[in-house]
């Protein structure tokens, strides 16, 4: 067996994607960035998509820049992505168009159209899934409700990293985690939620099996080596979403912890042995996504930073260029609790102009109204970690055990400001890191599927050999509490 194991992990976020090299050598993992590059939506005069080709030159670029690297040869390559978006494929395997980005105004109106049809009851005992109008379901269903000529004449879908992954290899499949996310998959059945499907008209003669993640997809196809360098390597199934790979990163040492991903999106759970699909989980729009090592990610989507990249974007569009670190120590010098939201409003879902709709909902909610960038990002700050404190109270309550500690992973971290308002809002310890959560949960499962690390666990272990984990102890928690009171009357208005 060689000393080290290099992987490449294919990272793409809803912002960027980016291409590491993962080095382990038994004990621990190093990162090294290979390559990085933007990645967002693409508007055409019928929707908002994703620039597929591109992101396709961009993983070859990553192999043939991965394959230049001095040392051992490349093992493998997995590539993860956000969730619930698809590509189809015809019988001839040609792209059938641009995927569609999931915050594409088709699915307005979706899921109320697909509850009369379905109820919302039987929806989530199929499929335990979260109700958010971007999910596949609906986007499926938006194609039956227009009649859409791709979905006729499509003989295969495919997850984007599916897409990716068919692309490298000839082989169509899914990847457990992914699936999942699709609000079409059965996780007590274990299979497509094929009387769902039947139900609304969705073809079900589509939808390829199902491989779980941590195991060998198939070797390169030759011309890609060709055309890359990168010759001798696997492609491997990490948890192809980002987030089930990035939990597969989080340096607990025992079970019972609770966990955040914090990225655009910011993502609040446990892990489980099993599905949790009851009354409760319906009413509170919990969610059951597919882990590793036989595990569920029981949890909630938050509208996370995403609020304040959208404001970052807006004012940098209009001539205010700044950078993350600035708007924090702007955030961090303003005046605290100047008005909360939640974060999951509609209003905040689509691109725009987010500092205006702020501002608008702290007139909606008879708030004050934040007035400089400072405010209007420690707004959404704090709200978010107070977000974080009433998804965990609900899922605590759910479990019936208390969870401790909480650790956030991803690029999220990098923003202690928030990390400390999570601390201060829940009061309890918050423990950060790795910022390369999903990298290095992809990069730990590859070396799983080449039978290099034996368990999830033992990839937790790698883990904290790895990398420093920071602690944010409860601090100035002075306003934390009626804070919170306020913003459950936003929540939970009488």
């Amino acid at each position: 067996m060689a000393s080290t194991l290099n992987t490449l992990a294919l990272d793409f976020g809803a912002e960027s994607g980016r291409a590491i090299l993962g080095q382990f050598d038994g004990q621990r993992l190093a990162l090294t960035d290979i390559h990085r590059f933007a990645n967002g939506p693409v508007r055409l005069p019928d929707g908002l998509h994703w620039d597929v080709l591109r992101l396709w030159t961009e993983i070859k670029t990553s192999l043939a820049m991965a394959a230049r690297q001095q040392g051992q040869p490349l093992a493998g390559i997995g590539i993860d992505t956000w969730g619930v978006d698809f590509a189809l494929l015809d019988r001839q395997n040609a792209l059938i168009g641009n995927p569609y980005h999931y915050r594409d105004d088709r699915t307005d109106g979706m899921m109320e159209a697909v509850w009369r049809r379905v109820s919302r009851e039987e929806i989530f005992a199929q499929t335990g899934i979260q109700f958010m109008q971007l999910n596949t379901l609906y986007q499926l269903y938006a194609m039956v409700a227009q009649q859409s000529p791709a979905l006729a004449m499509a003989e295969t879908f495919l997850t984007i990293p599916d897409l990716f992954n068919f692309w490298l290899t000839g082989v169509k499949a899914c990847e457990f985690s992914h699936a999942t996310t699709t609000q079409c998959y059965d996780p007590r059945r274990e299979d497509w939620a094929w009387p769902l499907l039947r139900a609304l008209d969705i073809p079900t003669a589509i939808f390829p099996q199902i491989l779980p993640p941590g195991t060998v997809r198939g070797p390169l196809l030759s011309t890609i080596a060709q055309e890359t360098g990168a010759q001798g390597l696997q492609v491997l199934a990490p948890a192809c979403h980002d987030t089930g790979s990035a939990v597969v990163a989080v340096p607990a040492e025992r079970p019972g912890f609770a966990w955040i991903s914090s990225g655009t999106w910011s993502i609040v759970g446990a892990e489980t042995a099993e599905p949790i699909i009851t009354a409760d989980s319906l009413r509170h729009n919990f969610t059951n996504e597919g882990g590793a090592g036989g595990t569920f990610r029981f949890c909630k989507n938050i509208m996370g930073l995403w609020l304040v990249q959208e404001c970052r974007r807006w004012w940098a569009a209009h001539g205010e260029e700044m950078s993350y670190t600035q708007l924090t120590q702007m955030a961090g010098a303003a005046r605290p609790f100047t008005c909360l939201l939640d974060p999951d409003d509609d209003d905040f879902l689509k691109p725009g102009d987010m500092p205006a709709r702020i501002r608008a909902y702290a007139a909606r909610t008879g708030q004050t109204v934040p007035q400089t960038h400072g405010e209007i990002v420690r707004s959404a700050l704090e709200s978010i970690a107070l977000k974080y404190r009433y998804t965990l109270e609900k899922l605590e309550e759910m479990l019936g055990h208390s969870l401790a500690p909480i650790h956030i992973v991803g690029g999220g971290t990098q923003n202690r400001l928030l990390s400390q308002f999570t601390a201060d809002a829940a009061n309890r310890p918050v423990l950060t890191g790795p910022i390369e959560a999903t990298a290095m949960g992809n990069c730990l499962l590859q070396a799983v599927a080449l039978g290099h690390i034996g368990s999830l666990w033992e990839a937790r272990a790698v883990v904290r050999n790895s990398g420093e984990v920071l602690t944010f102890e409860p601090g100035q928690r002075s306003g934390w509490d009626e804070a919170y009171a306020r913003f459950l009357q936003v929540m939970e208005p009488l």
